[in-house]
């Protein structure tokens, strides 16, 4: 690992690195315009970046996301995006981003995180496949991982998922 890697809270001045990442890391757009839009809608609930050398190199998001029950709506937290720069892939510093920001999620009392995403990935950071199967949502089920950040948080937890609208999934 980089000795000269930092792990900290975005900063106003680092959005438009964010978005570069995000663009770059992805091959496209779409995931850029998903963290802008959300952060201008006001659904982020963590937004860390990793920094080398005083550039931005990773990014990683979470937002308010529900999971609809019959009962009441359960509050969850979705994973998305995580983004690394192609030249920084492969040496560690998205399962940085993944460890520093669940840690930052328990620590603030979230018990549930939801990820569409590599199943070759999330699930050596904890995340199940098994436990997302019992959620309704738009994504393919092989790619759909959930997490509970508290043990026992999905017990008897079933229901559609709803994102912000920001990820234009209504």
């Amino acid at each position: 690992m980089m000795d000269n890697l930092v792990i900290r809270p975005e900063e106003p001045h680092d959005r438009t690195a964010i978005h570069a990442v995000n663009a770059a890391a992805f091959g496209r757009e779409d995931e850029a315009q998903l963290v802008d839009r959300l952060r201008q809608e006001g659904d982020l609930l963590a937004s860390l970046v990793a920094v080398v050398a005083g550039n931005v190199a990773g990014h990683i998001l979470f937002s308010r996301m529900y999971i609809e029950t019959q009962a009441r709506p359960i509050p969850a937290v979705a994973l998305a995006p995580l983004a690394v720069l192609p030249q920084y892939q492969r040496r560690g510093i998205g399962g940085l981003l993944i460890q520093d920001g669940l840690d930052l999620l328990r620590h603030r009392d979230e018990r549930i995180v939801i990820v569409l995403g590599h199943p070759d990935y999330y699930p050596r950071f904890g995340f199940s496949n098994e436990k997302a199967s019992v959620l309704e949502s738009p994504f393919p089920q092989e790619a759909y991982f959930a997490l509970e950040l508290e043990c026992g948080a999905m017990s008897g937890v079933r229901g559609k998922v709803k994102y912000p609208a920001a990820f234009g999934l209504a």
